[in-house]
């Protein structure tokens, strides 16, 4: 059976769980968590980013998410929260399943950036 994009998304969102923006402001500064922004620099240009959060591009996060490859990010460990956002949640939800797919088992899938920056959380250019 051939896979849909739609499909892709769905199992995702049923693997990875959706953390309400609240909540994910709350979590914001601990130690313990590491907050990703997956979009494309233009998009983080354009818009800004969750203040301190990494800015990888959903398509590099095997790599920075692997300890073996030279491109592996030291923020992204086990060991921590790993909170994921996007333009909408769709891309943020689909790095959550690789992630979870890569051992890492505390990874939230927390919207869009528009939601957090409309809620008054702390962004950066």
């Amino acid at each position: 059976m051939t896979k849909t994009a739609m499909g892709y998304l769905a199992e995702a969102n049923d693997i990875v769980p959706r953390l309400s923006v609240e909540d994910a402001m709350a979590k914001h500064g601990d130690d313990n968590v590491v907050i990703i922004d997956v979009r494309d620099g233009k998009a983080i240009d354009e818009t800004g980013t969750i203040a301190g959060a990494l800015r990888i591009p959903r398509g590099f996060i095997e790599f920075a998410a692997d300890e073996t490859t030279d491109f592996h990010n030291a923020s992204i460990t086990k060991d921590k929260e790993i909170l994921v956002v996007c333009a909408a949640g769709g891309m943020a939800a689909l790095t959550g399943r690789t992630l979870t797919e890569m051992g890492y088992d505390k990874v939230y899938n927390i919207g869009g950036f528009s939601a957090w920056k409309d809620a008054g959380g702390p962004v950066e250019s």
